[in-house]
C-alpha cells in the first residue's frame, strides 16, 4: 500500500490557496500538488478569518503556483517581519516549506498555527498530511479529528480521515498476518486495501 503523501488529500493547503492546492495527503504530501494541498490555483478566496492584505497573498500564491518557491518564501518572510502573527501568510509559508521538502519546518509551523488559532481547521489538515507522509497515522488521525471538530463541514478532512483509517486498518491486518500467516480472514481484507491504493486505481494527485 502506498504510504506517500500522494495517497491522501492535501486539502488544507488548497482550501486556503484555492482548490488547486489540495491534492494528495500522501507525501508527496508535502508537495503542493494533490493533497488537498497541491498548488495549482492562484485564487485568494480564503474567507473569514483570512481577509486583509489579499494583494500580498495573491502575489505569493502566484509564485508558488509558478514553482518559484524560493522567491515565494522570501516574500512571505518579508511580509511576516511586520505581521508575524498573520495566520494566512503563515499558512501559505507552511505550504511553501512543504513544497520545498522541508517537512519538519512545515510541521512546526502548522503546529504553532493550531496553537495560536485553534479555531482554524486547515492547519490541522495540513499537519495531518505531514504526519501521514511520515507514517505517523495515529497522529494524523488525531489532527484530522480536530479539523473536523472545528469545522464539521470540512469535506476534505473527512476524506483524509477515511484514508488514514484505511492505512491504520492495513497495518492491523498486516500485523495479524505476521502473527498468523495463514489467517484466511485477514488476507482478502488486506488485498482489497492494496487494490484500492494501487497506482492503477488511485487517481493522480492534483494541486
Amino acid at each position: 500500500m502506498q504510504t506517500s503523501v500522494d495517497t491522501f488529500r492535501k486539502a488544507a493547503a488548497i482550501a486556503l490557496m484555492g482548490s488547486a492546492l489540495i491534492g494528495a495527503l500522501s507525501p508527496a504530501v508535502v508537495r503542493a500538488q494533490a493533497y488537498g494541498m497541491p498548488v495549482t490555483t492562484t485564487t485568494a478566496n480564503f474567507g473569514t478569518p483570512f481577509a486583509p492584505y489579499v494583494d500580498d497573498y495573491t502575489k505569493v500564491t502566484k509564485l508558488v503556483s509558478a514553482k518559484q518557491l524560493k522567491e515565494a518564501l522570501v516574500d512571505a518572510d518579508r511580509y511576516l517581519e511586520s505581521k508575524p502573527k498573520d495566520p494566512q501568510m503563515r499558512f501559505i509559508k507552511g505550504v511553501i516549506l512543504t513544497e520545498m521538502g522541508q517537512a519538519a519546518d512545515a510541521m512546526s509551523l502548522f503546529t504553532t498555527l493550531t496553537q495560536d488559532y485553534p479555531e482554524l481547521p486547515e492547519p490541522y489538515n495540513n499537519l495531518a498530511v505531514l504526519y501521514a507522509a511520515d507514517n505517523q497515522f495515529e497522529q494524523a488521525r488525531i489532527a484530522l479529528e480536530m479539523a473536523i471538530r472545528t469545522n464539521p463541514s470540512y469535506a476534505t478532512a473527512y476524506e483524509n480521515l477515511g484514508d488514514v483509517y484505511v492505512k491504520l486498518a492495513s497495518q492491523s491486518y498486516s500485523k495479524a498476518l505476521q502473527l498468523e500467516p495463514y489467517k484466511t480472514t485477514a488476507q482478502p481484507k488486506l488485498a482489497l486495501i492494496r487494490t484500492l491504493f494501487s497506482p492503477a486505481t488511485t487517481p493522480a494527485s492534483k494541486p
